[in-house]
């Protein structure tokens, strides 16, 4: 199976290269399935009913949150309602939607995705460790799912790390999201696990982590905040990870996706 997957989409310019360029790297990649965090595509906050269906609409298959989940409020009703928008797991019980879903591929391969979110730096969430074992213990790899995607979504690299290996051989891929930057350590993990610590962003790269310089600047200089923090609005590079699997559901190969704006390009070859 081929897997793709894009990190955090920041504001407007990330989603209309989504819509843009999407549907031709898709087909490029022969992709069988694709997901895409999208907790920073409304403004840099959260995520729309309206925002979900045009990622829908240009060939994302699920779309994974993190600590701006309920940002836009209409989210909590949304995510009840639709089964492709997935939140971290480890959310308190009583939280709106789901932490995993099993998901069919055109093809009737069965990918389960499960979305996480670290404690490290981060919101005091239930221990995310517990909270995907219990997944993976329900949905066997080659047992039940054809392949299993994780989201993990956090601040520490060694935490991100930690949740790799902790996932070895049981997942087909373990990325993480959240720091907005691509980490350069794409890798297959001994038991057979395709990692990579930060898929990075998609959004405008002449920024700070996806947003206009000004603000962030004045309050690192200040300590005093002066406006709001804005999405940067220049031509976005899309990045995140393209992962092969075997008939275990293992990974094969994994390689870096970057494609349009500042960064150098990078698509694997297929």
């Amino acid at each position: 199976m081929k897997l793709l997957f894009l990190g955090d989409i920041v504001g407007r310019a990330a989603r209309d290269a989504i819509i843009s360029d999407l549907p031709g790297l898709r087909a490029d990649l022969d992709a069988d399935f694709v997901v895409v965090n999208g907790e920073n595509a409304a403004g840099g906050f959260g995520i729309t009913a309206q925002i979900c269906e045009e990622l829908f609409d240009a060939g994302v298959d699920v779309v994974t949150l993190g600590n701006h989940a309920w940002d836009q409020r209409e989210a909590l009703v949304h995510i009840e309602r639709e089964s492709r928008l997935i939140r971290p797991v480890n959310f308190p019980k009583g939280t709106p939607g789901r932490g995993a879903h099993l998901f069919e591929t055109a093809k009737g391969e069965r990918v389960l995705v499960i979305n996480a979110m670290g404690r490290v730096f981060m919101d005091a969430l239930d221990d995310p460790f517990a909270a995907i074992e219990r997944e993976l213990d329900a949905c066997p790899l080659g047992e039940v799912a054809d392949a299993i995607l994780v989201d993990f979504h956090g601040e520490a690299t060694s935490e991100k790390m930690a949740m790799g290996h902790f996932c070895d051989g049981r997942a087909s891929l373990v990325v993480g999201t959240h720091s907005h930057v691509p980490t350069a350590d794409a890798q297959v993990l001994p038991g057979g696990t395709a990692y990579q610590t930060d898929a990075g962003m998609c959004g405008d790269y002449n920024s700070v982590i996806g947003m206009e310089k000004d603000e962030p600047l004045n309050r690192f200089l200040s300590k005093i905040p002066s406006g709001r923090f804005q999405p940067a609005l220049g031509p976005a590079t899309l990045c995140g990870v393209f992962v092969e699997t075997d008939a275990r559901g293992l990974a094969s190969r994994i390689e870096p996706v970057r494609i349009g704006g500042r960064l150098k390009r990078a698509l694997p070859d297929v």
